[in-house]
């Protein structure tokens, strides 16, 4: 690659990577094209990007961005892994994928919320509840406590119109 080329790469590659939340390192070997056409379509529908890279020319980009140094991790092939949102569909679609293709793409490192986590945390987030999930967990729970509360309510109008009924049959 030319100089210019590359420069631009990196600088396309920092634009992708500093609004993100979340980054992870893999390492893609043993993928023929099929596969890696396969793995970049799953990842998409996740709202992440899939990206092969040279090692030193992340090394640049991630030098000039305020993430923790990931120098050592950058060996061998490198897939790195980009979602602007979410960390847990990237993981899941990362995991999924692998458990079909002969455990590849490996998981080397990641970056979560700022936070370096390592291959088996990042297993680990795989297994988590998609975010939506977990809201509405969250809503049932904050839920819950009201909805008993009418329910007590209820219970207790429903006596004392019981209670009326049978003061009515007993003037009667």
């Amino acid at each position: 690659m030319k100089r210019a080329v590359k420069e631009q790469f990196v600088t396309d590659l920092q634009e992708r990577i500093d609004p993100s939340t979340t980054l992870y390192l893999t390492d893609f070997s043993g993928l023929d094209v099929a596969s890696m056409t396969e793995l970049r379509r799953n990842l998409r529908a996740t709202g992440a990007t899939f990206v092969v890279v040279k090692n030193r020319l992340a090394q640049r980009a991630l030098a000039e961005l305020d993430v923790p140094d990931l120098t050592s991790f950058l060996k061998g092939p490198t897939g790195v892994v980009i979602s602007p949102t979410d960390a847990v569909e990237p993981a899941r679609a990362l995991t999924e994928f692998a458990k079909t293709h002969n455990d590849r793409p490996v998981f080397k490192v990641g970056i979560v919320e700022g936070t370096v986590v390592d291959a088996a945390a990042i297993s680990r987030i795989a297994t988590l509840p998609s975010r939506e999930q977990l809201l509405s967990e969250l809503a049932g729970a904050f839920q819950a406590p009201m909805a008993a509360f009418v329910g007590v309510l209820e219970a207790l109008t429903r006596e004392l119109a019981g209670l009326f009924e049978a003061l009515k049959e007993t003037k009667e």
